[in-house]
């Protein structure tokens, strides 16, 4: 399965827990939003948005970037 950059953008500051929640993603908090982004397969992507929806964080947006150098 090819792996793929992925930017998913959440509402709010993700707290400690819920970043640890994401281990393995980059992290960045702007303005009212966190971005998660890093290489995802479909199986990886699909586990990540379920955890989203588990830990009941408000996904904004999902979307595929270039792969990074």
């Amino acid at each position: 399965m090819a792996r793929r950059s992925y930017e998913i953008r959440l509402v709010g500051s993700l707290g400690a827990a819920a970043r640890e929640a994401f281990a393995g993603m980059l992290v960045e908090v702007e303005p009212a939003v966190t971005v998660l982004s890093g290489n995802l397969d479909q199986r990886d992507l699909h586990a990540l948005l379920d955890r989203v929806r588990a830990l009941g964080l408000e996904l904004v947006d999902v979307r595929q970037t270039p792969p990074t150098a």
